[in-house]
């Protein structure tokens, strides 16, 4: 089995309950081709680094997947064809991290840190 982090960025006028169907529309069909989801991160509504089809912004879905090379095959299938998906990235890893959140509300502790100086 091989593992896979991979990475969505929706439209950003997707509404949270759309987000979450997109969430359980690609985990269905992870699950379809005898793979497996470790692990979805929802990291939410981020600043893009450039225009992508006139969007300033995009929600990011991230999963942690296990499985066959068919598994992203399947799913890239179905999200090239998808009007609500900006774009979409898989990454091959050798092991997981599942223990760093790195869209954590991070700032609300900096700002807390520099009242304290």
């Amino acid at each position: 089995m091989n593992l896979y982090e991979h990475t969505i960025i929706a439209r950003q006028d997707t509404s949270p309950s759309e987000i979450k169907q997109l969430t359980e529309k690609y985990s269905k069909i992870v699950e379809k081709n005898e793979g497996e989801i470790v692990k979805t991160e929802n990291w939410g509504l981020l600043n893009l680094s450039y225009l992508i089809k006139k969007n300033k912004k995009g929600s990011y879905i991230h999963f942690k997947i296990k499985g066959k090379g068919i598994v992203i095959d399947e799913l890239e299938k179905n999200e090239a064809i998808d009007k609500k998906l900006l774009r979409y990235l898989t990454v091959k890893v050798k092991k997981f991290d599942l223990e760093t959140n790195y869209f954590a509300k991070r700032e609300v502790d900096d700002k807390k840190e520099s009242y304290k100086n």
